[in-house]
């Protein structure tokens, strides 16, 4: 038997920090560390397991004692975090493995920190691996897939572990894999084209576990694009659907999806119909040959904007993403994101400056090319962008900072908030109010842990908007008009309307913090360019 620390480095300030709505709630973290979750599900029954999400909570001296292994994951975001914990690991002579996206790709750099076992690729094949080694005594090892685990063998996520009431969603996965290639992209990389799923009576199974734990709210389902294969799709929808009703809707879920979807409303249907509301959609940019360029074809093949307006329509809002910096942009790229975002009505908006990932088609050409800078390592929202694009860095930064400040302006922000609740359909229970709501059956009712007030956060978002932003009287015209026109969506309304406190909030730490970090960053990369167009001289 082992005593096993796992540990989930934090994840620095960015769009999916909500910082705003865990102060409303009262919540720490937004989602548990799934990927931990499931290799805890690996280790053998009898081992003493610690799980310390160091976005909930700090280590203390405690934690440590007594522990015979740790295990940390991390993706780019939590570089400096993940390398700091080995450092931790191997001062107190703890051995230390690490997995997940970062130690995958960056390899080198994580066994050269001193990490004691590396563990490469997917965990449901690798991890046995590793525990062969430790059993045979040996102190250390990179352990790599040789193949994609099938699914259908990946085991319930010990979601015991994680302390419920300390975070605002949950999280499980029902495939992974994305058909696409886009060139910046390191889902296949990782992942692979073909798409892996679990069963329905899998994912059925680890909604049942969340359920039984007295968790109700929001579920995030983190596969890389939920629709990657429609039957697939179809059937798992299905089952959720049955589910749902039978429990009288204890969840409601945020995926990703490519935008093909928006020309596919009989699946927007079935999405919504098993309580989805939000999907997460790449919509990198609103030039097609930039789009063509990056091999992002699935987003020129059907009109980009049509789809955007087809998806939201239908039930689903969309939360969209560009990309600056993309080979082929053209000066004024940032306006032509912000006004595409605006003629779309997508509240909830993020636009990131282009860094090449490693593994990715975009890393191997841009090494090609001499473009690279594989010394640059910083990582986070604001980090130094590693490759010299073909525009002036100062300009793509002086564009995202712009196009951001413009699009969450608080009355621009809220205006899209309206024609996009105004452009939705009503809820099925308003445009059919014969049909009964689904109840749960009492008998296999579970009391809710530690239920969440609606109370809090909604008095908060009266004080803020209502009374207190210049934008008041905006706010109290646009509720009344959606009470009148679209009443069934003044839920959704006032949710979208609290998420802008947190878009607020971060784009005025970017206002006030990120200009002179991003010029001093721009200076940087256009030194090492220079550094690197550098002849050599004997």
């Amino acid at each position: 038997m082992r005593n096993v620390l796992l540990v989930n480095p934090p994840l620095p300030l960015s769009f999916w920090s909500f910082n705003q709505t865990l102060a409303m709630t009262g919540k720490k973290a937004l989602l548990p560390p799934l990927g931990l979750l499931t290799v805890a599900a690996l280790l053998p029954p009898a081992w003493n397991l610690k799980l310390v999400d160091l976005n909930v909570r700090s280590l203390v001296e405690e934690d440590w004692r007594g522990i015979d292994l740790v295990m940390v994951t991390g993706m780019l975001v939590q570089r400096e975090s993940l390398l700091d914990l080995i450092a931790q690991a191997k001062a107190r002579k703890i051995p230390i493995a690490a997995g997940g996206a970062y130690p995958t790709t960056a390899s080198q750099e994580v066994l050269d920190a001193g990490c004691d076992f590396l563990v490469k690729g997917e965990g449901e094949t690798t991890i046995p691996q590793l525990l062969e080694a430790l059993e045979a005594g040996q102190t250390h090892g990179v352990f790599e897939c040789a193949e994609k685990p099938v699914l259908a063998d990946s085991p319930l996520p010990r979601f015991d572990l994680a302390p419920l009431a300390d975070y605002e969603s949950m999280s499980l996965q029902t495939s992974r894999g994305c058909p696409f290639a886009c060139e910046f992209c390191d889902i296949v990389s990782l992942f692979g084209r073909a798409q892996r799923h679990k069963t329905p009576d899998q994912v059925i199974g680890e909604l049942e576990a969340i359920r039984r734990l007295g968790f109700r709210g929001t579920v995030f389902v983190a596969d890389d694009n939920f629709i990657g294969n429609r039957p697939r799709a179809v059937a798992l929808l299905t089952r959720i659907i049955e589910w749902q009703a039978k429990y009288g809707e204890p969840f409601t879920f945020i995926t990703q999806a490519s935008v093909n979807l928006g020309q596919d409303v009989p699946l927007i249907d079935l999405l919504t119909a098993a309580n989805f509301s939000y999907v997460f959609v790449g919509i990198e940019s609103p030039d097609e040959d930039v789009l063509t360029s990056a091999h992002k074809h699935q987003n020129v093949r059907n009109p980009l904007l049509q789809s955007l307006q087809a998806i939201n329509a239908n039930g689903l809002s969309v939360i969209g993403s560009f990309i600056l910096g993309m080979d082929g942009e053209t000066p004024g790229a940032g306006k032509r994101m912000q006004a595409f975002a605006e003629a779309a009505a997508v509240p909830w908006v993020m636009i990131n400056v282009l860094r090449a990932l490693p593994q990715t088609a975009l890393w191997d050409r841009l090494k090609q090319e001499g473009r690279l800078h594989e010394s640059i390592e910083e990582s986070g929202w604001d980090a130094l962008t590693n490759f010299t694009p073909l525009r002036p860095i100062e300009t793509i930064f002086a564009e995202q900072l712009t196009a951001l400040d413009g699009l969450y302006d608080p009355g621009a922000y809220l205006a899209r908030v309206l024609r996009a609740t105004l452009a939705m359909r009503p809820t099925r229970r308003a445009a059919n109010p014969a049909q009964t709501t689904p109840k749960a059956d009492p008998a296999l009712a579970v009391a809710r842990q530690s239920p969440g007030s609606e109370i809090m956060p909604l008095l908060y978002l009266i004080w803020r908007q209502g009374l207190v932003r210049k934008t008041r009287w905006q706010f109290w015209r646009q509720l009344v008009t959606v009470f009148r026109k679209n009443p069934s969506r003044l839920r959704r309304y006032l949710v979208l309307c609290g998420l802008g406190e947190n878009l607020f909030s971060f784009v005025r730490h970017i206002r006030t913090q990120g200009n002179a970090e991003h010029l001093l960053q721009a200076a940087a990369v256009s030194a090492q360019a220079n550094l690197d167009a550098r002849p050599c001289v004997p």
